[in-house]
């Protein structure tokens, strides 16, 4: 049975005690999920060993990171490698991110090379791709999309494939006035899922996680995750509050 997920990415947001705070919120009110059901939550660096220690015990809640330099170590200012992350206790990598790509200016190569970091020790990848408005508008998106795939995926193995959860975001509908529709989101998750079932067979796909990116909120959550094609969330500014976060993990669990 495919895993659904609900992902928190909490950006460059929260001190220590609010972070503290938000993740006890989530704690105290999360529903019983099932077993095909997880949560992620993705807090800057300087929480991941304090979050670590609050979800020891926790059965479906997992720790996430944001981001993580593709070296295993070295003189790289400023930066965290996989090896690191994953003695944090993080189980998940934001690789891709659509603000990565835009104001860090990551390249396919940077992320493929990533990708093969976070693999490497145990912990999964959640891939992100999307397009801007100007390919939208002209009618790109299926061709941009797949060629993100291809660049920063389709050298892995089918059973490293297997770690791997891919996340859409619809950059054009983020903070542009614009909203996509369930019907565009099931249609571009379809697309990345017979762009996968080309490279590794209709199994794998069948077996990979995708999320939507796009805003997802409470409000639009249950209908999203009713989508034959869409199997939780990558969720941002909602993922700030206990009572929106767990108002989407709760559309999840009744999916």
């Amino acid at each position: 049975m495919r895993k659904k997920i609900v992902a928190g990415n909490w950006k460059m947001n929260l001190n220590l005690e609010e972070g503290r705070e938000l993740v006890e919120g989530i704690m105290t009110g999360m529903p019983v999920l099932k077993e095909n059901q997880t949560v992620v939550v993705a807090p800057p660096f300087v929480h991941l060993a304090h979050t670590a220690q609050q979800l020891q015990g926790q059965q479906s809640i997992y720790l996430g990171a944001q981001n993580c330099h593709q070296e295993k170590s070295g003189a790289y200012t400023g930066e965290v490698s996989a090896p690191m992350l994953q003695s944090c206790g993080v189980r998940y990598v934001i690789i891709g991110h659509s603000e990565r790509r835009e104001y860090f200016h990551e390249t396919d190569a940077q992320l493929a090379a990533k990708v093969n970091a976070v693999l490497l020790q145990g912990m999964t990848v959640i891939f992100c791709c999307g397009e801007s408005l100007e390919v939208r508008d002209a009618n790109q998106q299926n061709d941009f999309v797949a060629r993100q795939l291809e660049a920063g995926l389709f050298h892995l193995s089918a059973a490293q494939v297997e770690s791997v959860v891919v996340a859409y975001e619809p950059i054009w509908a983020i903070g542009t006035g614009r909203t996509a529709s369930t019907e565009q989101a099931q249609e571009m998750h379809a697309h990345i899922r017979q762009t996968l079932a080309s490279q590794y067979g209709e199994a794998v796909a069948q077996n990979t996680p995708l999320l939507y990116g796009g805003s997802c909120k409470p409000d639009n959550a249950a209908a999203l995750f009713a989508c034959p094609d869409v199997d939780g969330g990558l969720i941002g500014g909602a993922a700030l509050k206990s009572t929106d976060f767990l108002a989407i993990i709760n559309a999840m669990a009744g999916a």
